[in-house]
Order: structure tokens, then C-alpha cells, then sequence
């Protein structure tokens, strides 16, 4: 489009105290090619008469903003101008609130800022969304049991189509199979009913929900909005257009043959789940004889907790087992139910079930350590414990002992098959051929036709969980448009479970209408531009392929790469992956990046300092700490990027060879706990930077000046700290030599 720029300036919250005003509007007019009188000054930009005066203008034609003011992250409402470029600066906490005032630095940050903000404006274009044809928004949700159960409701509820599918032969998973539920009701005495039944009728009655039976999913193929779903059921495939998934498939009890320890394999030693089937026959009897068991003893965390096993807590082995022992006492009041715990956690209103329990004669508690069940010669066992509360050593009969077995997601056995292949595959193709050869394949459960594999990845260290960030995203994966939901996504109890359920078919419901809408699902939810790549260009190296975390990039039969685009996130990674820097974004691109550094201000008598700041968590931090009013070396300037993962490697180029002194990559935190939203960004240009120093050093440019530091938004009081003593470390090195060039 024609470009007619408008450039805005607020003196408000402390701006207009810190900057010579009338300076910065020459500078800016001159960056804009503009006359002076043309740049706008408001004393307070956001208020009516400031919006007011932009939308004015917007009516004689201007239609692309430079707006120097706060914040980006503040007032989007406020400085949301539909059709027209719109460029925040961020006067107000980058200048104003960490600067010191009315200084010849302080003048020379907000001008290099507004220039930078008129090159993004000149250089990037109007975004525009990519629709697609043909787009579903049916949900498919896998697994019924009671987290499935909840989001075919709640989605169906909503309006939307759903497809449900269930491998077994009748729906309810677990939750079907127990013969009582912990009280959801004050005053959290009585079992009750599983609720598991009511939300089956009403899923089975659903005009808006179609349920597959003893069905899988034989493929997956596409992308958000245009899914091919093959089911198969019954012997015959049927394939689908689905929109976004729900997985909700669930979890098996840990294999409780590998606690021999504590006695399994003895006929009278069972799992939790078995106790829910003695119950359901009326009387607790033991497996052996089948008399009715008087002193039961219940080992919590049995596998759960344990290095050797579930290193995690299962979330809700211990409501079960205090439930499982009002089975005994309700059947025969001459019982004793015995319960050795690590720990009890019973969260929230359960902990009221838990303190009810606590006050019938016939339950006895202690915290313990079993450390095994050895014969009583009558029989019966006895349960040998150490580091009890009274500290000594304990060894109790009993004549049923109940294992509180805990959980593993369906997901594990498929991500550790395919982590074996992976590492197989490593050493060669022989060994890869002998891994399959040899290893039993697990059932897949969405068999997705992606390059990456066909399931979805687990987080490093998350024992086979479908998390993809558990700390800003939950239900998420790495796949878009498919949410985790239940106790595939971590452990949790059945009303966790059903509000778990109901946040994922939000999430699919999000992404559905985005998808119709053409802009991103998450974490850039409003972002409308797309990667377009100057495919002419491409060499088919397959970089944005392998390094793209979410597998929104294909290849085609010759090995060219192509985009199913609404998988993309617009995180930038491929473009920062590419060698021949030919992906760009209408708003982003390497271009636009380069420019701005190049725009800076160098003098030779100064240090220049450039922080590629990620969005998602160093650009907070950094806000954060404006508000707190610490300061930040004046030679420094903040350039925001969408990922550190979308960082080139000619913007260090374009730095040092303007003369740039410094460079740092303020990008989240990764690893086995990381919070990269994108995420593999930071771990990418760490892993890219680490050749950077080495080029800096044959260049005889000190590797110093170049660093990539990993920040949580929660440390916003450290980071001007971090950034302060990597300038004085660049001072100590001395400006950079292509200063004089």
C-alpha cells in the first residue's frame, strides 16, 4: 500500500520531563521525511482527546503510525488502529522511567528509538491473514473417559461439532470401573455414586456429538482447520475433517509386578484398582481363600514417589486409599483399616474427607517407610516398616495389603518407543533396523503424518506426559490445534480431571475460530502475518525444517520445503534458521531487524550496546523493571524480537560492522524445566551463537562482546544489573575496531 506516515509523541508519565521534546520531534521528522510541524505532540496520547486526534488523522489518510510513547505491552486497547501499520516506541519505560533525565545520552536513546521505530514502519507492510478453504471446525476428542467425557461436552455445549473416539467397547475409562467416589458434597462424609454415568448418558444423547466405539485413529494427517482424521472401528476406516483435537487418553496403572518388594505377586497382596473390583462384589475378601479380610493395610506410594519408578506423585492415591478404607469399615464395622503414607495430600476440600477419616476408630494412620511383606505363618502377612512417627521400627499383620499403584499416560509407552528408535537410529541403520526388529511397537494413539514423528513429543524429563509448557501454556503440545487434557497431560484426581477437560476444549475452540479468522493460535494470539518465504531463492538445505519446533514446515518429493501454515506460530524460527535469509514476516523479517540496527547512532567517542530482547519473557522483565525505576547503561538500546529462535546470524554482522561495540540475546530459560514459548528458541540460538564466538575470534573481534543470556520474567530486579556489567566487560575490552570504517 501507499504509505502516509503519522508520527505521534506523548509527553506524559514523565516523558515529556526527561526529553527535550521539540528535539526528538526534528529528529523524528527528519527519520520519517517529514516537516516538523507535521509530527504530533499530545500531553496524553492515550486519552480521549489523543486517540481522538490519531483517528482524525487516520480519516485524511494516514495510515501508518509511529507512536512514541509507553509501552507496547500496555495500552494495546488504546492504540489499536485497525488498517494502518501501527509502531510503538517505547518512550516511557526504555527512556523516561531508566533513564536519567534531560542528559545528552537520555535525548540521544529516545531519538534512536523513534528512528528505529520510522525504518520498522518504511520497511514492513500491512499484515493481512492467510484464510484457507474448506475449513472444519469439528473437534475430535480422544479418549472417553472422564476427562474426554467433560470436553465433548463442553465443546458441544458450545455449539461445536464433536467427534469422539474411544478405544474401548464402552465409554468411562477408569472412572467406570470404580464401585465409589469421594464426596464432592458437604460435609464430605458420604461415597458417592461415580459421576462418571450421568456423563455418559448425557455424551450418548448429545445432538452435536458423534461417538466412535472401539475405534482408533488410524492417521492423522494436515493441519488445524483442515485435519484428516482415518478412524477405524469395527474393521472399517472412515476418514474425517476435523479442526483441532482434544487428547484425553488417559493412563494405565504403573506395572505393579515390578514391586515385588513389597510383595506383589502374593495372591493377597493387590493394586488399588483390584480393590475397587473386590468391593464392587459386596464383601472385601481376600483373593486366596476368599475370606473376609478384617486387618487391611494399605502402602501408599507403592512405585509413586520412588527414583526406581514414578519418581512423581500420582495425585490422588491417597483420597483412593482413604476411600478404599471406608469400604472396609462400611462393609464390616469390625474391620481395621491400616494406612502407611509418606505423606497425605488430599488438596482443597478433600482434606475435610481426609480429617472425617482421621476420627473412625477403625482407620489407623501413620507415616512410614515399608520396607516389605514377609509371611506371618498363619496366613496372614506382616507389613515391616521403618521411620514411623514414634521412630522405631514396626511390623504389623494383616491379612490384605492394598498397593496404592500410581499412574503412567498413555503417552509413554509410544514417546519411549520412539525415543529408543531415535537413538537407535543414531548409530546407524543397522542398529535402528535391529531396535524395531526387537521391540515390541506400542499403539499410537494419533498417528500423525508429520515429518517429526507421530505422536506428540513429551517435554525432556516429563516421563512421557503430553506437556509442551507446563508453565505458560497448559493443555498445549507441540503440535498445533491438539490439547492435552487429563492425566495424559500430568497426574490429577477426577474434579481436577473435568476442569482440566473443560480448559481444552476452550483451547480447541480458540483455535478453530482463529484459524477461520487467519491469525495465530498461541502465544502471538493476534498476530495476523504468516512466513512468506522468496521460495526462488531456497537451496533446499532443510535447516527451517529440522529446527521449526512445531512441524509446520514439510517437504515436498524433491526435498523443498513448503508451509502448512496454520500449524505455523509465527515464532520466527525458520527465519532465523535460513541461511539465505529469504523468510520473512509483513511486520518482521531480516530486513527490517537489519535496518533498525543499522540505524543506530554510533559515535566513535561511544559505546553502543544492542540487546535483542525476546517478547514472551525479557521484554517484560525489562518493562518490570522501568516500573521499579532501576537504570540502564545509557549506551544501551533494545531491539524486540518474537523469538530468540527467529535471531539471524547477520544481524551480528550488521552490528559489528556498523560499529556496534556489544551484543547481547536476552532470551527464557531452557532446558529439562525451560519456559522458551516457542520452545526451542533460546536453545537454538545458543546452540547457533556458539559458533558466532568462534567466527568473532578469527575476525580478531573478542567472543566477549557477542552473549546470550537465558532470563525468567520473574528476574526483572537482576537484569539491569546483567546488562550493566556486560557493558563495563565491553568497556574493558575497548570499541570495537570497525568503528574507524
Amino acid at each position: 500500500m501507499e504509505k502516509k506516515f503519522g508520527v505521534y509523541i506523548c509527553k506524559g508519565c514523565g516523558i515529556g520531563e526527561s526529553v527535550n521534546i521539540e528535539k526528538l520531534v526534528k529528529s523524528s521528522a527528519i527519520a520519517a521525511k517529514m516537516q516538523p510541524d507535521a509530527v504530533r505532540v499530545h500531553d496524553v496520547l492515550c486519552g480521549p482527546a489523543g486517540i481522538e486526534m490519531i483517528k482524525n488523522d487516520m480519516k485524511e489518510g494516514t495510515n501508518t503510525l509511529i507512536i512514541g510513547a509507553c509501552s507496547p505491552r500496555v495500552k494495546f486497547e488504546e492504540f489499536d488502529f485497525p488498517g494502518a501499520i501501527t509502531e510503538r516506541v517505547n518512550l516511557r519505560e526504555f527512556v523516561a522511567w531508566s533513564q536519567d533525565p534531560n542528559t545528552d545520552a537520555t535525548q540521544s536513546i529516545a531519538e534512536d528509538y523513534m528512528k528505529m521505530g520510522v525504518i520498522k514502519t518504511q520497511k514492513g507492510n500491512l499484515p493481512e491473514p492467510n484464510i484457507l478453504p474448506d475449513l472444519s471446525k469439528t473437534i475430535v476428542v480422544v479418549g472417553g473417559g472422564i476427562s474426554g467425557l467433560t470436553a465433548a461436552l463442553e465443546a458441544a455445549e458450545a455449539g461445536y461439532e464433536v467427534v469422539l473416539v474411544e478405544k474401548q467397547a464402552e465409554l468411562g475409562g477408569w472412572a467406570a470401573k470404580l464401585y465409589k467416589q469421594t464426596p464432592r458434597e458437604y460435609p464430605y462424609e458420604k461415597l458417592e455414586e461415580p459421576a462418571v454415568f450421568g456423563k455418559i448418558k448425557e455424551v450418548e444423547a448429545h445432538p452435536n456429538i458423534k461417538v466412535y466405539k472401539s475405534a482408533v485413529i488410524e492417521k492423522t494427517e494436515g493441519q488445524p482447520g483442515l485435519f484428516d482424521v482415518t478412524i477405524r472401528t469395527n474393521g472399517t476406516g472412515e476418514t474425517i475433517k476435523a479442526g483441532a483435537f482434544i487428547m484425553a487418553a488417559g493412563w494405565q496403572p504403573y506395572d505393579a509386578s515390578k514391586l515385588g518388594h513389597l510383595g506383589y505377586g502374593n495372591p493377597d497382596v493387590i493394586t488399588n484398582v483390584q480393590m475397587e473390583e473386590i468391593a464392587k462384589t459386596g464383601k472385601i475378601t481376600r483373593p486366596s481363600d476368599g475370606k473376609e479380610a478384617k486387618k487391611v493395610a494399605f502402602i501408599q506410594c507403592a512405585g509413586s514417589r520412588d527414583p526406581e519408578h514414578l519418581p512423581y506423585c500420582s495425585s490422588f492415591c491417597c483420597a483412593t486409599s482413604l476411600k478404599q478404607a471406608k469400604y472396609v469399615r462400611e462393609k464390616n464395622g469390625d474391620a481395621v483399616a491400616m494406612i502407611f503414607y509418606k505423606d497425605i495430600r488430599t488438596p482443597g476440600q478433600t482434606e475435610i474427607f481426609y480429617k472425617n477419616m482421621q476420627n473412625d476408630p477403625g482407620v489407623l494412620l501413620t507415616k512410614a517407610d515399608v520396607t516389605g511383606i514377609s509371611d506371618a505363618g498363619n496366613g496372614n502377612m506382616f507389613v515391616e516398616a521403618e521411620n514411623t512417627l514414634l521412630g522405631e521400627k514396626i511390623k504389623v499383620e494383616a491379612d490384605l495389603v492394598v498397593l496404592a499403584t500410581g499412574i503412567v499416560p498413555a503417552t509413554r509407552a509410544p514417546q519411549e518407543y520412539l525415543d529408543g528408535l531415535t537413538e537407535a537410529g543414531k548409530k546407524g541403520d543397522d542398529a535402528r533396523k535391529a531396535y524395531i526388529e526387537s521391540t515390541p511397537k506400542p499403539e499410537f494413539i494419533l498417528n500423525l503424518d508429520y515429518r517429526q514423528g507421530p505422536e506428540i513429543p513429551s517435554l525432556e524429563g516429563a516421563y512421557g506426559f503430553a506437556d509442551s509448557n507446563f508453565i505458560c501454556f497448559q493443555y498445549e503440545t507441540r503440535r498445533t490445534g491438539i490439547y492435552s487434557a487429563g492425566c495424559v497431560r500430568q497426574p490429577m484426581t477426577m474434579a481436577d480431571a473435568s476442569d482440566d477437560a473443560a480448559g481444552a476444549a476452550l483451547k480447541a475452540i480458540q483455535c478453530v475460530e482463529h484459524v477461520a479468522q487467519g491469525i495465530a493460535v498461541h502465544p502471538r494470539a493476534w498476530d495476523m502475518t504468516f512466513p512468506d518465504p522468496l521460495m526462488i531463492k531456497c537451496t533446499s538445505c532443510k535447516r527451517c525444517t529440522e529446527e521449526c519446533p512445531f512441524g509446520a514446515i514439510d517437504e515436498d518429493e524433491k526435498g523443498t520445503p513448503f508451509y502448512r501454515i496454520n500449524r505455523c506460530r509465527r515464532c520466527g524460527t525458520c527465519m532465523g534458521a535460513c541461511p539465505e535469509r529469504i523468510v520473512s514476516f509483513k511486520d518482521f523479517s531480516v530486513d527490517i531487524v537489519g535496518s533498525m540496527i543499522r540505524g543506530i547512532e554510533v559515535s566513535e567517542d561511544e559505546f553502543r550496546i544492542v540487546v535483542l530482547a525476546c517478547e514472551n519473557d525479557a521484554y517484560p522483565a525489562l518493562d518490570s523493571a522501568a516500573i521499579k525505576r532501576n537504570k540502564i547503561n545509557p549506551n544501551v538500546r533494545i531491539i524486540p524480537v518474537r523469538c530468540l529462535g527467529s535471531t539471524n546470524l547477520v544481524w551480528v554482522t550488521d552490528a559489528f560492522s556498523k560499529g556496534i561495540d556489544g551484543l547481547i540475546l536476552l532470551g527464557c530459560k531452557y532446558g529439562e524445566n525451560y519456559q522458551c514459548h516457542f520452545v526451542k528458541g533460546s536453545e537454538l540460538a545458543d546452540y547457533r551463537f556458539s559458533k558466532v564466538k568462534e567466527t568473532l575470534d578469527k575476525l580478531q573481534l573478542e567472543s566477549d562482546r557477542c552473549q546470550l543470556i537465558q532470563v525468567a520474567i520473574s528476574e526483572y530486579d537482576k537484569l539491569p544489573e546483567i546488562i550493566n556489567d556486560f557493558v563495563a566487560r565491553v568497556e574493558e575490552i575497548g570499541p570495537n575496531p570497525f568503528k574507524e570504517f
